[in-house]
């Protein structure tokens, strides 16, 4: 019997026992699962606003900064205003009287002008004077009048005006003085005060009124009597405290 060289023999695979063969087709199976395309995931989005529960209260707007009274040493402060460098150089008097306080004592008839151009109004500038003048630790007694005899004149005025009114008198843009039967009260110290009283424009504008009006009496001015202690009211206390505390009234320790 001849055979082909080139013929290879039949060779029977080996028969795998049952057990191993059903561990083969399942190891299979799980991974042909695993490869498996599956369901695609959405990337992350940015997560919403919830929104508002309808039970929810709206919340409430903040009131605005302007409206809420400034309160500096238990004052409330006045609203600063704008003050124009230059107005009209054109006062006008505030109309009516109005009558000293009760009491004793000297009694002084006074009139009260604002320059026209100014954002305060003639009435509303007499009533804060009248205030103060008539203050039991003021000087005297005030009684306010439109016209006719009157000791001294009290004038709000811009700085321009007040620098032309006190002359010659140097007090540039910033002070006020009296003048020729004028109290010329400078409508920017009127509006924002001094340095030297910080931010207490209320307790100043006391200040401010009863010193020139001191003036108007014949006080002229006084110094400092010691660090820490009461400046007098005829001290220059817009320029400084020269080591004093604030002295806003000529009769500080009279009662209220």
């Amino acid at each position: 019997m001849i055979v082909d060289r080139e013929t290879r023999p039949f060779v029977r695979a080996p028969r795998l026992p049952a057990l191993t063969a059903l561990a083969l087709a399942a190891t299979l199976t799980a991974a042909a699962v695993a490869l498996a395309p599956g369901p695609t995931t959405p990337p992350p989005t940015a997560a919403s606003p919830a929104a508002p529960s309808p039970s929810s209260p709206a919340p409430s707007p903040t009131q605005d900064s302007a409206d809420v009274p400034r309160v500096v040493n238990g004052r409330v402060q006045p609203t600063p205003l704008p003050i124009p460098r230059r107005a009209s150089g054109r006062y006008r008097t505030a109309p009516g009287t109005a009558k000293a306080r009760g009491g004793t004592g000297s009694l002084i008839r006074y009139t009260v002008e604002v320059e026209d151009g100014l954002p305060y109004g003639p009435a509303e500038f007499a009533a804060a004077v009248h205030t103060i003048l008539n203050d039991p630790r003021g000087w005297a007694r005030f009684e306010r009048v439109p016209s006719g005899p009157a000791r001294l004149q009290v004038s709000l005025t811009s700085p321009a005006e007040t620098r032309r009114r006190c002359r010659p008198l140097d007090v540039g843009l910033r002070l006020s003085c009296f003048q020729n039967g004028r109290a010329v009260i400078n409508a920017d110290r009127w509006a924002t005060g001094a340095p030297s009283y910080r931010a207490d424009v209320a307790t100043y504008r006391e200040y401010l009124i009863n010193h020139e009006v001191g003036h108007g009496l014949g006080h002229g001015h006084a110094a400092c009597p010691g660090p820490g202690r009461r400046a007098p009211v005829m001290v220059q206390q817009t320029k400084s405290l020269f080591g004093c505390r604030p002295g806003p009234w000529p009769h500080p320790d009279r009662d209220l």
